[in-house]
């Protein structure tokens, strides 16, 4: 089993080693994740959100078992070691519940938490940032560190091994409205001062409640990484924001960094040498997943092998049907644009939808019988992708997809990466 404290030891040791964390419940996207892992012998992540599992089934309509049991069944078939998979729960707290009074949500998210923990999952990211109905939007480090020590709490008592906790505290999202740069049209790195205070309320939280601070393994905050609908924001890098300085004082301690889609290739071992021993990536890899199906689609379309609508005319059809999940996040102009390729990859809560496994197996099985030689493949794939895909077990079109997700991850195993 991976051992993430030693990952930590190192890359606080000044190694610039890092492990990723893939936040997707996409079981293509996720096959394709464990592969890769597999393949690189490197050991990987795979996170579940509170709104994407819970007691309640969350959006994936999985508890934190089923997810669980749900991942270890993909990387069977696989022929993926269970051994290089850890399991983390990311932003456990009263989120999906924060329209409720304060004391209701926190009822809720320690039922959350006990069910992650004696489901298995060890890294175990607390965040009760969010302010619960009647309370400001972000609340205070003291009443943030105050309800986290108590969910940790929660876990203690119901994980198989409580020594096997590591929990990761501190919460860097985007305000509503989306990221704000500054006046170099920089996203801003959180500051060394900002980064001790949230340390230094947990500290005095965990005490209180006699929780080990050893426990506490990260510190999620804002390297200046970002992506908005339709742009990325690269992280600078030759800029060093300090806030390993906050960390003098806590050995155990990596920092983690969220929203790292995207970024150029370079971003993630420079990412590692400023103490970003964790890194994680969601949206790129279905964002890759769909990219690889609409490049597919055209070459159906180009050669006339359509027999029906076209797969971005169903996406859409079932987008605007439903539009829950993408409605409150697209504003401007050109809204069907960031529906089908905008960054946050809104598409990717779709692909459950019946008519939409459908719409693909329809598309994967247009293309099974057909000659696909490398001239035309290469208008829309990477040679190295399709090597891959003809080497793979599955078909040809299926497995260009599953490269193409590959394609996205790759960048983060920089550490031991082997050609």
């Amino acid at each position: 089993m991976p051992d993430l404290r030693q990952i930590i030891a190192r890359n606080r040791a000044g190694e610039a080693i890092a492990i990723p964390s893939v936040c997707t419940a996409h079981p293509d996207a996720l096959e394709a994740s464990l592969t890769l892992a597999e393949n690189l012998d490197q050991p990987v992540v795979v996170e579940a959100t509170s709104n994407q599992v819970n007691q309640d089934g969350g959006y994936t309509g999985l508890k934190p078992a089923d997810f669980i049991s749900f991942v270890k069944d993909i990387a069977a078939k696989a022929h993926v070691s269970h051994e290089r998979i850890l399991f983390g729960g990311d932003h456990l707290g009263p989120q999906a519940w924060r329209k409720l009074p304060a004391d209701e949500a926190m009822t809720k998210a320690h039922r959350m938490v006990a069910d992650y923990a004696a489901a298995g999952f060890t890294k175990i990211h607390l965040d009760c940032s969010e302010g619960c109905q009647g309370e400001p939007a972000q609340l205070p480090d003291q009443i943030t560190a105050s309800r986290s020590a108590a969910l940790a709490a929660t876990a203690l008592k119901h994980a198989p091994n409580p020594d096997h906790l590591l929990f990761v505290i501190g919460t860097e999202v985007p305000p509503p409205g989306g990221a704000r740069t500054d006046d170099h049209g920089l996203i801003p790195p959180t500051t060394p001062a900002s980064a001790k205070a949230t340390l230094a309320a947990h500290r005095d939280a965990f005490t209180a409640a006699n929780i080990p601070l050893d426990l506490i393994g990260g510190l999620v905050v804002q390297p200046g990484v970002e992506f908005s609908p339709m742009e990325v924001h690269h992280l600078p890098l030759k800029r060093d924001p300090q806030l390993l300085d906050a960390l003098a004082d806590w050995p155990g301690i990596c920092l983690e960094a969220h929203s790292t889609d995207y970024q150029h290739p370079e971003a993630y071992p420079r990412l590692a040498q400023l103490g970003f021993a964790f890194q994680k990536v969601g949206p790129a890899l279905t964002f890759a997943w769909r990219e690889a199906l609409y490049a597919l689609d055209s070459i159906r379309t180009q050669n006339g092998w359509s027999t029906g609508q076209s797969l971005p005319d169903v996406m859409e059809d079932i987008m605007l049907a439903n539009p829950t999940y993408w409605q409150a996040h697209i504003h401007g102009p050109d809204p069907r644009l960031q529906r089908h390729f905008g960054l946050a990859d809104r598409i990717r809560y779709y692909w459950p939808d019946p008519r939409a496994q459908r719409a693909v197996d329809r598309l994967l099985s247009d293309l099974s019988d057909k000659r696909l030689p490398d001239p035309l493949l290469l208008a829309h794939f990477r040679p190295d992708e399709i090597a891959f895909a003809r080497e793979s077990r599955h078909s040809l079109p299926r497995a260009l997809a599953l490269a193409r997700v590959q394609t996205a991850l790759r960048p983060y195993f920089f550490t031991g990466h082997r050609p």
